[in-house]
């Protein structure tokens, strides 16, 4: 798929943009990434959805909150009732559209957490899409201050939803989003630039520092992952990006992605994904096309 840079400006008179339009039953060939967060409500469609490295068929009605340059695309198929449009609503925005004090506050905990998943793609099921819909559809028709206050209220609710599904791999996450402590930060910041090469724990936990046995509680519960899993994820993410651009096969992106072994990278890749590689490149070609030079 081509990557596209997209970039938004708002009118003076605001500091975030809502719009509401009609889907074009088509199969979009380009993933978009931009600066702004992002939050897409998406009716009466179903298609494919592809953020990050994740691709899911999707049906109905979906909700998702993006982070900033977290690429993404949506493929529409066709309308689920026939006799109804296909509609998306979208807000583009910045995390502080309100002031950088407002997150400064303690209120805003919940929010700040929202934001720092958003950056791997949040899907919302359950009561937090109508809570939406309601929300965004009074957005469309007011302004200035009432505007702004219905969407701290979206965000509050969206924040405060129990079911969000992080959708995209860590590789799409960055150290910028992981929403821990220095600590956390320096052991991300080191797996993301030596994933390629063999991980050895204690030379991950001399980071800290702490001893191996602390430092694999102290992940765990910080990350709800162990380190092998979390190093397994960050090579699968990378490889994925790799087969997603198109100039890799399947044996270059193991071996440039920390692995020295097809077997090993295939069975890993599979238990991330959930398909093995050839399956995952033919999953994404099936609904792609060639792009007209």
């Amino acid at each position: 798929m081509q990557y596209i840079y997209e970039n938004f400006t708002f009118p003076p008179d605001q500091s975030f943009t809502i719009r509401s339009e009609m889907l074009e039953i088509r199969r979009y060939t380009a993933l978009k990434s931009h600066v702004n967060f992002e939050i897409a409500l998406i009716e009466n469609c179903c298609g494919k959805r592809f953020i990050g490295d994740h691709i899911r068929d999707f049906e109905g009605t979906e909700l998702v909150l993006l982070g900033s340059y977290l690429p993404h695309c949506w493929q529409y198929y066709q309308a689920v009732d026939p006799f109804q449009p296909p509609v998306a609503t979208v807000i583009h925005f910045f995390p502080d559209f309100m002031g950088r004090q407002l997150l400064e506050k303690p209120e805003a905990r919940q929010l700040n957490a929202l934001f720092e998943k958003a950056s791997r793609g949040l899907l919302f099921t359950g009561p937090a899409i109508t809570t939406a819909r309601n929300l965004m559809a009074e957005m469309l028709g007011q302004s200035g201050l009432t505007r702004a206050v219905l969407m701290l209220q979206l965000l509050d609710a969206l924040a405060q939803s129990d079911y969000a599904e992080v959708l995209s791999s860590p590789y799409f996450n960055a150290v910028d989003n992981s929403g821990e402590a220095n600590k956390i930060n320096k052991v991300f910041d080191y797996i993301f630039s030596h994933f390629k090469d063999e991980i050895v724990l204690q030379d991950v936990a001399d980071l800290i520092p702490m001893s191996s046995a602390a430092f694999c509680r102290f992940f765990k519960r910080k990350t709800n992952r162990t380190l092998i899993d979390f190093v397994k994820e960050v090579r699968i993410g990378h490889a994925a990006k790799l087969l997603l651009e198109g100039h890799h096969n399947v044996a270059e992106a193991c071996y440039e992605s920390g692995y020295n072994n097809i077997s090993n990278f295939n069975k890993h890749f599979k238990d991330i994904k959930g398909v093995s590689p050839r399956d995952f490149m033919k999953r994404y070609n099936e609904h792609t096309v060639a792009i007209p030079s």
